[in-house]
């Protein structure tokens, strides 16, 4: 007779076959700790702390391990998970512009419950591992496969020189698809880290012009043109910038644990700076925005790598110059509410307040952590409220208690904006798409926004045009309450 399998598969392949990802968290979560994924839900609850809102408006976490995959060059990515979760994660990477095949390897009841889809997954990479094609081969399990216990740990380290990296990302484990970023970013530096111990590691070829500075490492997905401008205000202290992490080649993880200071210009990146600090490096959060963040960035810096007092008190009094200049050539006159779920939503907010912004209110599906605290502080130091892990909830009610002329917020919050009559903007694709550091962000940020903000004419003639059209019972959507009104059913019918 055979054995019958635990409760863990029960529920892991009944959530399977009845409701993926949606059979219910503490169903999944249960499961998961019953396979033996204990130790990974109690660091991922650690990494990223849950409340007030446990899960804040986020496309679905395992989005951001798939985009850092995706990113970097000679890298493969498979996913392990429900056929519906995958055919949304690769329809949504390839609309954020991913022109890279995403692997998946398929399961039903029987593969997730005997195991045959572990044996699957490692004949996937064995297939795949071709270092000619290849630096590193990167498989994601979903929530169905974590709560089913998959082990991806027990996938080999290295096939024919390729680097194989298993993770698990269950929407039920990580909060938002900023941190899932994290995961991945962190699980590459441990795997480089213990590169490095074994011997001498090739160098990056984007590290072939650079001198023998001491370099400072940028933790976040910035625009390109911040690098630029964050590695112009570190020359005259004689520093360089290093790679970005998430890098975009593997090499530059190596230059990345080879950089004298870790600046965390997101502050989500827990676990990646957990791994520098084994690597014996120091970190700072904030980052060069406006006159008095650079200012206090720069004296960080200087501080942490115990600069000459001289030499970065010069630097901060020129820069504070040049960027002060900038904010009075480009002012912000307009009461802003602000939410999104980028994790830099107080470094924009911090711009905007010293651009002259009416700022009241900053939403952030990510948490607070040791390296936004400054920011927070020196937010509310000025009468905004900060809200993390803010929920849809309570970015709506924002816009209702401030009524702002500009909404910067997620999809919901600028469409409800926009229904009101009130001009917004999406977070992700309009503002954090931008040049934010420096002189150059006061210049990017306001022309935006001012241009938005003019533009609220617009909405007053559309709306008194359209008047009623799409409201009430001309939504298109019917209710008891339309039908009755257009004359569908009578008084004393009952509803279905």
């Amino acid at each position: 007779m055979s054995e019958s399998p635990n409760t863990a598969e029960v529920i892991a392949s009944s959530a399977a076959t009845e409701g993926g990802c949606h059979g219910g968290k503490d169903t999944l979560n249960a499961a998961a700790r019953e396979a033996g994924k204990s130790a990974q839900l109690d660091t991922y609850a650690a990494d990223y702390p849950v409340g007030p809102h446990d899960q804040p408006q986020s496309m679905c976490p395992a989005f951001g391990s798939l985009r850092v995959g995706l990113r970097m060059r000679r890298t493969a990515t498979v996913l392990s998970g429900s056929a519906c979760c995958v055919y949304g994660l690769t329809f949504t990477s390839h609309f954020y512009g991913a022109r890279r095949t995403v692997g998946y390897v398929p399961f039903d009841s029987e593969t997730l419950v005997t195991g045959k889809l572990f044996e699957d997954i490692r004949e996937s990479v064995h297939d795949l591992a071709d270092p000619d094609a290849y630096d590193a081969i990167v498989v994601i399990n979903l929530c169905v496969p974590t709560a089913s216990g998959v082990p991806l740990d027990l996938l080999p380290k290295d096939i024919n020189g390729v680097r194989v990296i298993g993770i698990d990302v269950p929407g039920f484990g990580v909060p938002t698809h900023a941190e899932a970023k994290d995961i991945l970013a962190a699980a590459m530096l441990r795997y480089a880290r213990n590169e490095i111990k074994q011997g001498p590691v090739a160098r990056p070829q984007s590290a072939a012009a650079k001198d023998s500075k001491p370099s400072v490492a940028l933790v976040g997905e910035i625009f390109p043109v911040d690098a630029i401008s964050i590695d112009r205000l570190l020359q005259p202290l004689g520093l360089n910038t290093g790679p970005v992490v998430p890098t975009r080649e593997w090499r530059e993880l190596y230059a990345a644990l080879d950089c004298s200071l870790i600046a965390m210009l997101h502050p989500f990146y827990v676990a990646t700076q957990r791994e520098f600090k084994a690597a014996g490096r120091p970190a700072i959060g904030s980052a060069p925005v406006g006159a008095e963040g650079t200012a206090a960035w720069i004296a960080a810096v200087g501080e942490a790598l115990y600069l000459n007092p001289a030499v970065v008190a010069r630097q901060q009094d020129a820069l504070r110059r040049v960027i002060t200049e900038s904010l009075r050539a480009n002012p912000i006159n307009a009461r802003i509410t602000l939410s999104g779920y980028e994790g830099s939503e107080l470094l924009v907010a911090r711009l905007l307040v010293e651009a002259g912004a009416d700022l009241r209110y900053v939403g952030s599906a990510c948490p607070a952590t040791p390296w936004n605290r400054d920011d927070q502080q020196w937010l509310e130091a000025r009468g905004v409220q900060v809200n993390f892990r803010a929920s849809l909830e309570q970015d709506l009610a924002a816009v209702d208690a401030f009524e702002p002329d500009l909404a910067i917020g997620t999809t919901p919050v600028v469409q409800y904006a926009k229904e009101r009559t009130l001009p917004g903007l999406y977070f992700t694709n309009l503002i954090s798409a931008r040049p934010l550091m420096g002189a150059a962000g006061p210049v990017a940020l306001a022309h935006i926004i001012n241009t938005t903000i003019a533009n609220k004419a617009r909405f007053d003639r559309m709306d008194a045009f359209f008047g009623d059209v799409g409201r009430k019972e001309q939504a298109g959507i019917w209710t008891p309450g339309t039908a009755k009104a257009a004359g569908l059913i009578t008084a004393g019918a009952a509803s279905c």
